[in-house]
């Protein structure tokens, strides 16, 4: 009888400690999983149409590997993991300092990222209506370069409004989320990465 009582309140004891999951963390697993689709179609495309092309320029002769760029933007994913940890414990300075550094990181990225586009369009002549590989090519890395820009755009206000003297430590919770967002941003760099400088040449 009271291993029957003991089960019958289990429900009871379950519903009055359950709370709802943070409404942010669940947000921004949403959009993370939302993009993932987005991007898996677009690599999907990429790699399906890779080496149908009739008429170049072709991907192997003229796509440089950055290199340089790449190494860069995997970084700011441990800078903002240290700005993270400084904003934990309170230290604004090394926040700051932190965050700057993967501002830089960034937007050494993008700046890289137009100087190759730049290069492809008026040196080698590819377009986005020039060939497949033009299309898929633009539209791919386009598509993570608009998601890098967006981080940096979040990222650069965060900065702005610290040196403003916003009370950031009170915003720790929203800086973590934002952080996710740009460690996702890291890692779907990887494999774009490696489907069109590896795998697409």
């Amino acid at each position: 009888m009271a291993q029957a009582t003991f089960i019958a309140s289990d429900p009871l004891l379950l519903e009055q400690h359950w709370t709802l999951p943070d409404r942010g963390k669940v947000g921004i697993i949403s959009l993370i999983l939302t993009e993932s689709a987005l991007f898996t179609i677009f690599i999907a495309a990429y790699l399906v149409y890779a080496g149908r092309n009739v008429q170049g320029p072709y991907p192997k002769d003229i796509l440089e590997i950055p290199i340089f760029s790449s190494i860069c933007l995997l970084s700011s994913s441990l800078t903002v993991y240290f700005a993270e940890h400084a904003l934990e414990h309170n230290n604004i300075a090394r926040f700051k300092l932190w965050l700057l550094a993967t501002i830089l990181l960034g937007g050494e990225f993008i700046t890289a990222t137009g100087i190759e586009w730049y290069h492809l369009i008026y040196n080698e002549h590819l377009t986005i209506s020039t060939n497949q590989f033009g299309s898929t090519f633009y539209s791919l890395v386009g598509l993570h370069g608009s998601h890098v820009i967006m981080g940096l755009f979040f990222l650069s206000f965060t900065m702005i409004v610290t040196l403003l003297g916003f009370p950031i430590r009170s915003q720790l919770r929203r800086f973590i989320l934002l952080s996710w967002y740009w460690h996702f941003v890291d890692g779907i760099w990887v494999v774009v990465f490696t489907v069109v400088y590896i795998i697409g040449r």
